[in-house]
C-alpha cells in the first residue's frame, strides 16, 4: 500500500484469481426462529426507499433495525453476483425486505480496475440509490467486458495514464459514463467521483479490510445475523431466511 492507485489496483488485481464464484467454506450454525409479523415502515414509506452507507462500507436497504440482517460480499464484476442479482433481488427485495424484517446490505469486495470503476460510480450518488444501479450495472457486465475486449488499446492507454484520468479512461472504454448518466448520474459527476483517488483508495481500503477481517475468499459470500453462509444464490438463501422467520 506505498500509494493511492497502487493499492486501488495492484491489490484488487491480486485478489481476483480466487474471489468470483466462491462460497464460503463453513456455515457457522443456522438461525431458527417462529415467524416475524411485518414491520411497518415510517408513515407514507416504504421500507424499499430507506437506505445507507454502512461503517463497513457497505449499502444497506431496508428497515435499518430489522431483525434479520443479511449481508453480501460482492465483486461488480463477478458473474455469480451477477447471477444472483439477476434471480434473487427482486423476489428478496419485494418479499422480504418490503416487510421490514430483513434488511439487505451489499458490502463491495473489489476484484480488479473495472469492478473499482463500476463500485466507484454505483457509489457516486445516494445511497438510495446503490443498490438499483449495482444491478442493474451486473445486468449489463457482459457488455461492459465486450467494449473492454473490443478496445484493447484504449484498455491499455488507460492503464498506463496517470492516477486521476485512468478510472475515467476506462470508464469511457467500457461505456460507463454514458450507461451512468442515462441512470442519473451525470457526466461530471461521473469523472469527479472517478478522479477522486482518495476516495477511491479509502474503498479500497475498506473492501480489503473487511475481506481479511471475515476471510472472504469467494463472492457472493453473505452473512445472516453476522453468520457465514454457506449457500450464495437465491434458490439456497430463501429457505434460510423462512427458516430464521421471514415467513
Amino acid at each position: 500500500m506505498t500509494s493511492t492507485l497502487r493499492f486501488a489496483l495492484a491489490a484488487p488485481l491480486a485478489l481476483a484469481l480466487a474471489a468470483c464464484g466462491g462460497g464460503a467454506e463453513e456455515t457457522t450454525g443456522a438461525i431458527e426462529g417462529e415467524a416475524i409479523a411485518a414491520i411497518p415502515a415510517p408513515e407514507g414509506s416504504s421500507w424499499l426507499e430507506v437506505a445507507s452507507k454502512t461503517d463497513e462500507g457497505g449499502f444497506i436497504i431496508g428497515n435499518p433495525d430489522a431483525p434479520l440482517k443479511l449481508v453480501e460480499y460482492a465483486s461488480h464484476t463477478c458473474g455469480a453476483c451477477a447471477y444472483f442479482a439477476e434471480t434473487g433481488a427482486e423476489p428478496l427485495l419485494n418479499n422480504y425486505v418490503q416487510s421490514g424484517v430483513v434488511s439487505f446490505e451489499i458490502r463491495p469486495f473489489l476484484r480488479d480496475p473495472l469492478d473499482v470503476t463500476i463500485s466507484t460510480l454505483a457509489q457516486c450518488g445516494a445511497p438510495e440509490s446503490f443498490h438499483a444501479l449495482s444491478d442493474q450495472a451486473w445486468a449489463s457486465l457482459e457488455q461492459f467486458g465486450q467494449n473492454l475486449q473490443s478496445n484493447g488499446a484504449a484498455y491499455e492507454a488507460a492503464m498506463q495514464a496517470p492516477p486521476e484520468q485512468r478510472f475515467v479512461s476506462l470508464a469511457q472504454t467500457a461505456g460507463l459514463i454514458d450507461f451512468f448518466a442515462a441512470r442519473g448520474l451525470s457526466a461530471d459527476q461521473a469523472r469527479a467521483c472517478l478522479t477522486d483517488t482518495d476516495n477511491i483508495t479509502q474503498i479500497a481500503n475498506t473492501s480489503s479490510e473487511a475481506g481479511t477481517a471475515n476471510n472472504i475468499t469467494g463472492t457472493p459470500t453473505f452473512f445472516l445475523n453476522g453468520r457465514r453462509l454457506e449457500e450464495n444464490q437465491w434458490q439456497g438463501i430463501e429457505p434460510i431466511l423462512q427458516a430464521a422467520g421471514a415467513r
